[in-house]
């Protein structure tokens, strides 16, 4: 007989498992109602599989979005998660950490009210939500004070980079969510013919139930030098 799923407990386990700082009891159950709120609102509309198991939506989607906090480092941070669908990892990351500033750029409606909706039932304060495209120039400046930018949604490493470029400036810090096959990726965006990017840090991660493998690339700008 298998073990019955316990979100909790689970999710404690799996931040052991990684090497992840375990949430508090306040941010384990921020976590708890987002998860059941996302259950509810995925009978309804397109958030996650239709056929995902309740021990995938956690593994794939809220441990791996908090595999993102590590790398949140230094002060006044402002995330923006681009393409963030039901808000991974960006809304993960802000219930756990609810002083980091948070923009989430997602163009469907739909989503966008259920972002809305789990910002107001977790009560988390300093979130903006954009419902439209990270292109629109009007609605996201590009003289904005972001600090980290990600996004699970864009899967092609040089189109994520090339959607980043113009919030670049000195100490931004842009972070690939990436599978196994990024050493290929990264070697199509290094035979570009101008390389505003470079890698900085990489970190590697094994999904505890799954086996799957992580990879967390860490760009800055070129023109910051190593360090």
């Amino acid at each position: 007989m298998g073990t019955v799923f316990d979100f909790r407990e689970d999710l404690l386990r799996g931040c052991t498992t990684l090497g992840l700082p375990e949430p508090d009891r306040v941010a384990l159950d921020r976590l708890a109602v987002y998860f059941r709120e996302l259950q509810h609102w995925s009978r309804r509309i397109n958030l996650v599989a239709k056929k995902a198991t309740d021990e995938e939506i956690l593994e794939k989607h809220f441990l791996d979005s908090l595999t993102l906090l590590n790398m949140l480092e230094g002060q006044d941070v402002h995330l923006l998660d681009i393409g963030t669908g039901a808000g991974f990892p960006g809304l993960v990351c802000k219930a756990v950490q609810p002083e980091i500033g948070l923009t989430l750029v997602e163009p469907r409606q739909k989503r966008v009210a259920f972002l809305s909706h789990i910002c107001r039932s977790l009560h988390l304060e300093g979130v903006s939500i954009f419902d439209c495209r990270i292109e629109d120039r009007e609605r996201i400046p590009s003289q904005s004070d972001f600090t980290h930018i990600t996004s699970r949604a864009v899967s092609e490493l040089k189109l994520f980079l090339e959607m980043s470029r113009r919030f670049l400036k000195p100490g931004v810090q842009v972070i690939c969510m990436k599978g196994p096959k990024w050493q290929e990726e990264l070697r199509d965006y290094e035979k570009s013919a101008v390389e505003l990017f470079r890698l900085g840090d990489h970190r590697e991660f094994l999904l505890p139930e799954s086996g799957v493998e992580r990879h967390l690339l860490l760009f800055k700008a070129a023109s910051e030098g190593a360090q």
